[in-house]
C-alpha cells in the first residue's frame, strides 16, 4: 500500500494531510524518516508518526445504546446523528446495520463491513429483532394470535411474516419480528387499532443490548457476538 493512503487510513485525514506530515518529516518506517507518498509498506514495516506506532485497522464492529432523538445516519438538517456520539477515527466509514426511528431506543449495531450487516439486514436471513413495546391502549391476547398469523400492512401486498408477542403488562410487551419494513412495529400496532408510544430494540439475532451500556454509551462486539451472525 502506498504510504500516504495507509497514512489517511490509519489516522483518518486525506492524502493532502498526509503529503504534509511526510514533508515535515513526522513519519518513520522501520526507523528511518520517509517523505516519498509512494513508498510502498506492508504489514512487514513498522510506521510510527511522531513516535507512536500506526497498524492497519480490521473491520470494526461495535454496539451502541441509542438515545432518543438521535438518528442512524450521517447526515440530518434536524437532529443529530449516533455517529456523533463515537470517539474512533473515521467515524463515518462506518453505518448502521438496521435502522432505528429517531424516537427509538437500545440497540444499534454499527460496523464497517458491508458483508456482515448484509447478513444483518437482508430480508432472505430473517434476522429476528425483539422490541419492548409500550402502548397507548391495552395490549391483548387477541394479539399473540394475530401477530402469530400476520398482519396486513397498510400499503403493503402481504401479510407480515409470524412474529412472537409475550405480554408483560396490560400496556407492554416484548415483540420479536424476523423482517425490516418501515415503521414495522408501530405500523403492526397500528393495524391492531393501537399506537406504540415507547419503543426499545433489546436484541438484534442473539446479540442483546449490554445492560451495563447506559444511554449514548458503546463497546465493541465480542468475537462471539461478531460470529454469532455468520453461522
Amino acid at each position: 500500500m502506498r504510504l500516504d493512503k495507509f497514512l489517511g487510513t490509519t489516522l483518518g485525514i486525506t492524502r493532502k494531510e498526509a503529503g504534509k506530515l511526510l514533508r515535515d518529516k513526522m513519519i518513520e518506517v522501520d526507523g528511518e524518516i520517509v517523505r516519498s507518498a509512494s513508498f510502498s509498506v506492508s504489514d512487514d514495516n513498522d510506521v510510527e508518526f511522531n513516535g507512536r506506532p500506526l497498524k492497519l485497522q480490521g473491520p470494526r464492529y461495535f454496539m451502541l445504546n441509542k438515545p432518543e432523538g438521535f438518528v442512524c445516519s450521517h447526515v440530518d438538517d434536524f437532529n443529530p446523528t449516533v455517529f456523533v456520539l463515537f470517539d474512533e477515527v473515521s467515524p463515518e466509514k462506518m453505518h448502521v446495520a438496521g435502522r432505528l426511528d429517531g424516537d427509538t431506543t437500545g440497540l444499534v449495531l454499527l460496523t464497517d463491513d458491508g458483508q456482515w450487516s448484509h447478513r444483518i439486514t437482508s430480508p432472505r436471513h430473517l434476522c429476528s429483532k425483539t422490541y419492548f413495546v409500550e402502548a397507548a391502549d391495552p395490549i391483548t391476547e387477541d394479539y399473540i394470535k394475530q401477530f402469530e398469523a400476520g398482519v396486513q400492512l397498510r400499503s403493503e401486498k402481504e401479510l407480515t411474516r409470524p412474529a412472537k408477542l409475550e405480554i408483560l403488562g396490560e400496556r407492554e410487551a416484548l415483540l420479536t419480528i424476523s423482517e425490516g419494513k418501515y415503521h414495522q412495529v408501530k405500523r403492526m400496532f397500528a393495524a391492531m387499532g393501537n399506537k406504540v408510544v415507547g419503543l426499545h430494540r433489546e436484541r438484534i439475532g442473539t446479540v442483546e443490548l449490554d445492560e451495563d451500556l447506559a444511554p449514548g454509551e458503546y463497546r465493541p462486539l465480542t468475537e462471539e457476538e461478531i460470529a454469532s451472525f455468520l453461522k
